[in-house]
């Protein structure tokens, strides 16, 4: 069989094992593994012992677990409820109130978490009750919070920056820099639409009276206060070069239980629950990562990365040739595979053009992630639909609905990025170079 010919039907045989329900680290493996036969034969797989070392000797993918497990420790302990209550009473005031909570308290938690998923679960959790006690339009509502869960793979630290970093070997202190000012703007769009939105249609965000006492705006600051010195605490360190991403997650899970026991509720059973939950969570991160290597020692193997940088650079296409396409790939594969699938999937394969065509790896990390986030709210498998979905215990098609408009803001955010790189070039480079 043509080599060509061969990729294509392996990259079938996925598409085919993921909609046939297969889990995604098991649907890349096995079409890895299938196609190290077919080139090699039995010879083939001797190296996959290597590669499987190789894969998980990584002092990067270090961090993910620690990151994780800090922000269970602060949710189990109640500490998001607290954060989310602050944010209430500080940001309500603005056109669109709670909705504008939402976004708001995703983007506080996305700083800790570093995970969509999570991020959107824990101020879900918090928020819906209170949003449909007070007549919100939910389907604003879920739409905010899904998108709003997005912030956790773009804002810094993002699992999503170590996993590309692992693959690249670029610097994870870049990427996180680089992140800053693309998240702060898509927060800024979200809340700016939430504004213009509520101010042409009331009835989507009821007008609450306020507490206009200092006491209260105190006590609102004191509420969140916990979560900016951790935040403040961890970005501080890696940027200043204090400390690796990994020691700083270290250091964060230890004040995290000491925040927890302090202002929220630690006990054995909460402990062991975010050491649990933490587990599961981790083991399916590294797991979908350790397929991905051998997904890419197979297509290293065969010479597919040449291939592929070969053919498109026999494309002559331009460098906005080049986003289109990517544009069309990340898309399509956005409504299929999920975030971590997405990153190992496709950048061990697309790195190598990047030199081709004079793109910086840390924006194109920032570009990749932004991708992602839009496949986190993407029908029909966009995680934090079902998220949102499963938590509101209302209809799929409100929560889709819902997220169109911030869909849209993401595809402003990615134009923003092609045009002006200094967006997420600037702070890297400035703080580097300081």
């Amino acid at each position: 069989m043509e080599g060509g010919l061969l990729i294509c039907v392996i990259f079938l045989v996925f598409i085919a094992l993921l909609a046939a329900g297969m889990s995604v680290p098991f649907a890349i493996m096995l079409p890895a593994l299938g196609y190290l036969f077919i080139q090699g034969g039995v010879s083939a797989l001797h190296g996959l012992g290597m590669a499987s070392w190789g894969s998980m000797d990584s002092y990067t993918l270090t961090a993910i677990p620690l990151f994780v497990l800090m922000a269970e420790l602060l949710q189990g302990s109640g500490l998001g409820v607290r954060v989310y209550s602050g944010l209430s009473r500080l940001v309500r005031r603005v056109p669109g109130g709670l909705l504008q909570t939402n976004i708001a308290g995703c983007a506080v938690f996305a700083a800790v978490s570093g995970s969509s998923i999570a991020t959107a679960a824990s101020i879900g959790q918090v928020a819906l009750p209170q949003l449909r006690s007070r007549n919100y339009d939910m389907r604003v509502a879920t739409g905010s919070l899904a998108a709003g869960g997005t912030l956790g793979i773009l804002v810094p630290p993002s699992i999503g920056m170590i996993v590309y970093a692992s693959f690249t070997d670029t610097s994870v202190v870049k990427l996180f820099m680089a992140g800053v000012g693309p998240g702060l703007l898509l927060t800024g769009l979200f809340m700016t639409y939430l504004m213009v939105a509520s101010l042409l249609k009331p009835h989507i965000a009821p007008v609450e009276a306020t507490d206009r006492d200092a006491g209260s705006r105190l006590r609102a600051l004191f509420d969140i206060l916990p979560f900016t010195l951790l935040i403040a605490g961890i970005m501080g360190s890696i940027y200043a070069g204090i400390a690796t991403p990994t020691e700083a997650a270290s250091a964060g899970c230890v004040f995290a239980l000491v925040l927890a026991r302090l202002f929220g509720k630690l006990d054995f059973a909460v402990f062991y629950g975010a050491l649990k939950r933490s587990m599961f969570t981790v083991s399916n991160i590294l797991f979908i990562t350790y397929a991905a290597f051998i997904f890419s020692y197979a297509m290293t193997y065969g010479g597919v990365g040449e291939e592929i940088t070969r053919f498109i650079i026999s494309m002559n296409l331009s460098k906005t040739g080049f986003f289109i396409a990517l544009f069309v790939l990340f898309t399509a594969l956005g409504a299929l595979v999920e975030s971590l699938g997405m990153i190992v999937i496709t950048v061990p394969l697309l790195y190598p053009l990047l030199s081709s065509y004079g793109i910086d790896p840390v924006w194109f990390g920032v570009v990749v992630v932004v991708f992602i986030e839009m496949g986190q709210i993407t029908p029909p498998i966009g995680i934090n639909l079902f998220v949102i979905q499963g938590i509101s215990r209302g209809n799929l098609s409100d929560v889709v609905a819902g997220t169109v408009p911030f869909h849209a803001l993401m595809f402003v955010l990615l134009a923003i990025l092609m045009i002006w790189p200094d967006l997420a070039l600037w702070l890297p480079k400035h703080l580097s170079a300081g």
